[in-house]
């Protein structure tokens, strides 16, 4: 039986790279998997999922209005999603569909929350669908582990007001501990 599978982290966790790293478990053992990414992050390309370790490899995209159910996977093995918080409700509604209609493993990657602490939409439908929930560690600048990140402006400066979706990274966010999420 498939399962819908939600791993996030704060930024800079790796998230990527397990991603790609999966999808090349699955191709070494012949099978297909179906890579989408959100249409939002440009980073690196449109359509492209990177790592920071400089792995790169060309995905689907999905925007709002995209329907994950009206595609036909055939023969894929798994569907793996990066920087799933830009999903919409319905289309985290339409992975777990997928999951358990259509036997299919979907694994989706992304982060809880933005720079303010709330939740993205996409991030909350999945943490309450998905079968399985992977919390994802990284670091803090002072050691603890780091659940949230911050948006940070060209000097540096944290910045606490904006738009809840500004594609940048290391650039414009900073992951952080609770306590130094909360130190101003």
């Amino acid at each position: 039986m498939a399962k819908l599978f939600f791993r996030y982290a704060a930024m800079n966790s790796g998230k990527s790279t397990q991603l790609l790293q999966i999808a090349n478990n699955y191709e070494s053992m012949d099978k297909k998997v179906a890579l989408y990414t959100s249409a939002i992050d440009d980073r690196y390309g449109v359509g492209m999922i990177t790592s920071r370790l400089n792995i790169q490899r060309e995905s689907n995209t999905f925007d709002a209005g995209f329907d994950f159910l009206a595609h036909d996977y055939g023969d894929t093995a798994c569907v793996l999603v990066d920087e799933a918080q830009f999903m919409t409700p319905e289309q985290a509604q339409q992975l777990h569909r997928l999951a358990h209609k259509r036997n299919i493993p979907v694994i989706c990657f992304g982060l809880r929350t933005d720079f303010q602490g709330h939740p993205f939409p996409g991030s909350a439908w999945l943490l309450s669908l998905a079968d399985d929930v992977e919390e994802i560690k990284t670091i803090c600048h002072c050691g603890r582990k780091a659940t949230m990140h911050i948006r940070i402006d060209g000097d540096g400066r944290r910045v606490k007001e904006g738009p809840q979706v500004e594609i940048g990274g290391e650039a414009r966010y900073r992951a952080v501990c609770g306590r130094c999420f909360h130190h101003d």
